[in-house]
C-alpha cells in the first residue's frame, strides 16, 4: 500500500490528509472529554455541598416548627385547687371532664402561641350564627348601652337560666367565639344575654363621650337589671371571656353594689387579675407579648379614632385635657391610657386607674360561687400572674380555679390531627360548669330551707 493510493481496509478509504484529520479530532475529543471530566468534579461536589446545607436547614427549621409547635408534649388533666370538697363533689357531678384529660389538636394545638393565634384571626370552625334580639338602653350619662338576648331551643329545662356574657376586649356578640358558645349553650337549655361593649359595635354610634374600660363595671350591672326586670324568674350566671372575666369578677366583689340573689354563681375565663403587674409583662419582648400588647393597642386606639367626632370633639377634648397627637401616637396601653383613659375617668394616674380596674383587689369581698379557668402557656397571661389564684382558691369556700396546661388564651381546641373539634373544650367546659352551678345553688337552697 502506498501513500499516493491511500489507505484502504475494510472498504474504507482514507487519504493522508483524511488520516491526519481524523487523528486530531479524536486527540482533541479525548483532551476535551477528560476537561469535562475535570469540570464534573466540582460541579458534583458543589450539589454535594448544597444539599448538605439544604438538609441541615430543613432540620434547623423542622426543629424549630416542633419546639414552637411543642410537639412533644402530652395531652394533661386540668389541675383543680379548691379548699370546698363537698363543692367541689358538687361540680364534679356535673362536670366530670374536668377529671379527664385534656387533648389539644395533636399537630399545632399543644402550643399557646399557635391557639391563640388561631382564635385571633380565626376563631372557631364551623361558626353558627345564632337568632337574637338587640335589645338598647339609654344610660343616665348620655351613653347608648346594647345586648342582645339568644332565646333557648330546648325547652325541655323546667328552670330558668339566663348566661350573662361579657366579652373579651373590644368584642362583641358578633366575635365568633361568643357565637360559638351561645349557640352551644342555647342547644343545652340555656338563654343567653351578651353585652356590647360601648364602642366596639360597627353599627351602634357612640353618643357619650365614652367607651368601655376595664374596670368599669356600670354597663355590665344596666344590663343585668334590665334583664332581671325583663325575666322575672330566671336565674343568671355570670360569665366573662379575658376582659370580660376581670370585670365580672370585680363587680361580684364591689362593696358600693347591691346584687340581686338570683345571681347565682360566675365564670371567670383567661383573665390577668392584676393590670398592674400584667402590664409589666407585656412589656417586655419575652415570649413575643410585647407583640400581642401592641395588637390590643391598636385595637383601642382604632375603636377611639372611629369614633372620633364624639370622643375627640373640641369640646370634649377641653373639658378632659386630651392631645389628640399622643392618643394616635401611643404605642403601648400605658401611653394610651395615660393620654387618654384617665383623663376621660378622672384618674390622676395610669398606676390609680389600674389599681381601680384589677379584679385582685375585689376578691375578698366575694360571697357567690365563683369558677376560674386558666392556661398556662396563655402568652397574654404568664403565670406568674396566676399564682395568687391558687393561693384564693386553696383558702377561700365555694371557689374552684381550674389550670390547664394547654390552650392558650380563650383557645382550647381539641381534637384531629391539623383540623379541630367544631366545639372546643371550652364550650363544653363551660356549659357543664353552668349545670354544676345550678346544683350547687339548689343544694344551697335546700340547706336553708332546712
Amino acid at each position: 500500500v502506498t501513500a499516493s493510493t491511500g489507505i484502504t481496509r475494510q472498504g474504507i478509504s482514507l487519504r493522508p490528509n483524511q488520516w491526519s484529520n481524523t487523528l486530531s479530532k479524536n486527540l482533541t475529543g479525548a483532551a476535551i472529554s477528560k476537561h469535562q471530566e475535570a469540570e464534573v468534579k466540582p460541579i458534583e461536589e458543589k450539589v454535594a455541598v448544597m444539599s448538605t446545607a439544604l438538609l441541615a436547614a430543613i432540620a434547623v427549621i423542622l426543629c424549630i416548627l416542633f419546639r414552637i409547635l411543642n410537639v412533644n408534649s402530652q395531652p394533661q388533666k386540668p389541675t383543680l385547687y379548691c379548699k370546698d370538697l363537698s363543692f367541689l363533689d358538687t361540680i364534679l357531678k356535673i362536670a366530670p371532664l374536668l377529671q379527664e384529660q385534656y387533648i389539644p389538636t395533636r399537630l399545632w394545638g399543644f402550643s399557646g402561641h399557635v391557639q391563640t393565634i388561631v382564635h385571633s384571626i380565626i376563631g372557631r370552625v364551623r361558626c353558627p350564627w345564632p337568632i337574637g334580639e338587640r335589645c338598647e338602653l339609654l344610660l343616665r350619662d348620655g351613653t347608648t348601652l346594647t345586648y342582645d338576648v339568644y332565646q333557648s331551643l330546648d325547652q325541655s329545662h323546667e328552670d330558668d337560666f339566663t348566661l350573662a356574657i361579657c366579652p373579651g376586649i373590644g368584642n362583641t356578640s358578633e366575635s365568633v367565639y361568643i357565637r360559638t358558645f351561645v349557640h352551644y349553650a342555647q342547644c343545652h337549655g340555656y338563654r343567653c344575654a351578651v353585652l356590647n361593649h360601648v364602642g366596639a359595635l360597627q353599627s351602634i354610634p357612640v353618643t357619650a363621650p365614652r367607651i368601655f374600660t376595664y374596670g368599669h363595671t356600670g354597663d355590665y350591672n344596666d344590663m343585668l337589671k334590665n334583664i332581671l326586670e325583663n325575666y322575672s324568674n330566671t336565674k343568671i350566671v355570670c360569665i366573662g371571656f379575658s376582659l370580660g372575666g376581670n370585670l365580672v369578677t370585680k363587680f361580684m366583689g364591689e362593696n358600693d353594689r347591691s346584687r340581686s340573689p338570683r345571681i347565682i354563681g360566675g365564670i371567670s375565663i383567661c383573665q390577668g387579675y392584676c393590670a398592674i403587674e400584667g402590664t409589666k409583662w407585656l412589656l417586655n419582648w419575652q415570649n413575643f407579648r410585647r407583640f400581642y400588647l401592641y395588637v390590643m393597642t391598636e385595637s383601642m386606639k382604632t375603636i377611639i379614632l372611629k369614633h372620633r367626632h364624639v370622643l375627640l370633639s373640641e369640646e370634649v377634648k377641653r373639658r378632659f385635657n386630651l392631645n389628640e397627637r399622643e392618643i394616635i401616637a401611643a404605642a403601648t396601653l400605658p401611653e394610651l391610657d395615660d393620654a387618654y383613659t384617665r383623663k376621660v375617668h378622672n384618674f390622676n394616674s395610669v398606676g390609680e386607674l389600674y389599681k381601680w380596674s384589677s379584679c385582685i383587689n375585689y376578691l375578698q369581698d366575694i360571697n357567690i360561687p365563683m369558677i376560674f379557668i386558666n392556661a398556662r402557656d396563655d402568652p397574654i397571661v404568664p403565670e406568674p400572674l396566676l399564682e395568687p389564684m391558687r393561693a384564693f382558691a386553696a383558702q377561700h369556700t365555694n371557689t374552684l380555679y381550674l389550670e390547664l396546661a394547654h390552650g392558650g388564651h380563650l383557645g382550647f381546641y381539641e381534637g384531629g390531627l391539623v383540623y379541630p373539634n367544631p366545639v372546643t373544650w371550652l364550650d363544653r367546659a363551660l356549659v357543664a360548669l353552668v349545670g354544676s352551678l345550678a346544683l350547687a345553688h339548689a343544694d344551697s337552697m335546700l340547706k336553708t330551707s332546712q
